[in-house]
């Protein structure tokens, strides 16, 4: 069972219950983290290096 917001209800500690989804710069998988909950669904990138990387491709 999932929560809203990305914890799983399974969890205890096993890191292979949480939410993942692909960095869309790299394609790295990015594991779901507390401190990204709010901002989730929103995430797209692993890192700032591909952050600036991708952004700085269509500048």
């Amino acid at each position: 069972m999932q929560r809203q917001g990305g914890a799983s209800a399974a969890f205890k500690g096993n890191k292979q219950y949480l939410p993942s989804k692909p960095c869309q710069a790299c394609g790295r998988p990015m594991s779901w983290r507390k401190r990204w909950a709010k901002v989730w669904e929103e995430l797209r990138y692993c890192s700032d290096a591909c952050r600036s990387a991708r952004t700085g491709r269509h500048g």
